[in-house]
């Protein structure tokens, strides 16, 4: 269960650059201006998770929202954020004593705005230091860690749920070791005490966390946290939740003692949450292990939610890995159907009112592209229940035509520019499963690439 740096490489790949979309000139106001969702109690999400008693967020990043896409899914599916970068030392006091709120108070005051509560990441960290932190000596140090939590959390106080008060304090590997950092190193095994009485103090109100990765089963790391928390506990320390990371895949797939490890924590007193949980992967096998992530947070009574890093796809910080709910155009994947299920919902996916849960995705992508035409595949993947039949209607624009199709049998509206597209004999998917068509669009012209429909299962 080891990843190395697993923090370090998403911080280089969350600050980089991005492509904006020309959405991107909208104002916050015009934003927040946005329709409430109509999707009715245990459709979405955050809807799913209240109704077990809990959250269900997304690490935010300020910089997304003036997409109206990235805006509107996050107000329509989640009931929490968390700043992704926006609250890390380096972002609040780049420089000792100056302190610059705005972006994160972005996200704090639209999360707010849509009663939405907020996760505090992270007050105590040893990366995204700025370089003057480092140079500081003990006694220096101590008074501008005290400083900055006691800064940050007046500015916030009363409007973050659980602060992330020291993160990952603890080495990789079987030794159970601390981590090597400037307050571990200067201020010793106390500073991590320390933060947590003085952020008691800043506020009284919000719950206090320890968080960590490579922590999600019983090994030698997640023993070194568990003895530190039961250490607090027996001594008074203030300390009320900890937050376990998640970052899953292949190699470091759900532990088996995943709902366990989460359980003996609860035992000691403290809250659990699902911190920022990714899933690397595709299909039925990554929607499998959300829905083993949710059912085990389900079944402990003191996880009080979950919060996936991110939202799309492409904005993850490792987006080569697919590990998110929605694909880079916002379809819902099979993740987010399993989930979904996992949570008690149930969003139809677009599929027949007369059987339930029947749902699937459609995925456009361009193929082989020639002079006066190009190829279109539609994967059609089935969500978290086996479907029997799907449909999908693909939309040309005129002058353009179909010319040629593959792995499906079409049918035509009167104009000739919608084509409706069934299997072509078995329609069955299992769970997660997926088949694709194509088709060629003779462009006479007009390169626009076809619109395709929600697929529509039964």
């Amino acid at each position: 269960m080891i990843k190395l740096g697993v923090r370090e490489a998403r911080t280089k790949a969350a600050r980089g650059p991005l492509a904006v979309a020309a959405t991107a000139l909208l104002t916050v106001t015009a934003l927040v201006a946005l329709p409430q969702s109509t999707a009715h109690a245990a459709d979405t999400l955050g809807a799913a998770a209240a109704g077990k008693g809990r959250y269900f967020g997304a690490a935010v990043a300020a910089n997304h929202l003036g997409e109206a896409q990235y805006v509107n899914t996050l107000n329509t599916e989640f009931n929490s954020v968390t700043p992704e970068n926006e609250m890390k030392w380096d972002a609040l006091e780049p420089s000792r004593g100056s302190f610059g709120f705005g972006n994160a108070d972005r996200i704090v005051n639209h999360a707010q705005g849509r009663g939405m509560s907020v996760r505090g990441h992270t007050l105590v960290w040893h990366s995204q230091l700025p370089g003057w932190v480092s140079g500081l000596g003990a006694s220096d140090l101590r008074s501008a860690m005290n400083n900055h939590i006691n800064q940050v959390m007046a500015h916030y106080r009363g409007k973050i749920h659980s602060w992330d008060v020291v993160n990952e304090a603890f080495q990789d590997g079987n030794s159970g070791a601390r981590r090597s950092s400037p307050f571990q190193d200067r201020l010793g095994n106390g500073f991590i005490e320390e933060a947590f009485r003085t952020a008691r103090a800043a506020d009284p109100n919000a719950k206090l966390c320890y968080n960590d990765y490579n922590t999600d089963g019983v090994n030698a790391k997640s023993n070194a946290v568990y003895a530190m928390v039961r250490d607090f506990k027996s001594r008074g320390v203030p300390i009320d939740c900890v937050g376990f990371q998640s970052h899953f895949n292949s190699a470091s797939p759900v532990p088996s003692d995943y709902r366990a490890n989460l359980q003996r924590f609860a035992d000691l007193g403290v809250d659990v949450q699902i911190t920022e949980l990714d899933i690397e992967g595709s299909g039925a096998a990554q929607a499998t292990g959300y829905g083993t992530v949710v059912t085990a947070c389900l079944a402990v009574s003191r996880c009080t939610g979950i919060t996936v890093w991110g939202i799309p796809d492409k904005y993850s910080w490792r987006s080569g890995g697919t590990p998110l709910l929605f694909d880079d155009n916002y379809t819902k994947k099979p993740a987010y159907h399993a989930v979904l299920s996992a949570l008690g919902g149930s969003d139809g996916g677009g599929g027949d009112p007369g059987t339930p849960g029947a749902n699937c995705t459609a995925t456009y992508s361009r193929a082989e592209v020639w002079g006066d035409r190009f190829n279109g595949r539609v994967t059609i993947t089935a969500g978290s229940s086996a479907i029997s039949n799907w449909s999908v209607n693909v939309t040309v624009t005129s002058p353009q035509k179909v010319s040629a199709t593959w792995n499906g049998s079409p049918s035509w509206d009167s104009s000739g520019n919608v084509m409706t597209m069934r299997p072509n004999g078995n329609g069955s998917l299992a769970a997660g499963a997926s088949t694709s068509f194509g088709f060629t669009v003779m462009t006479n012209g007009n390169t626009t690439p076809p619109g395709v429909s929600a697929c529509t299962a039964s």
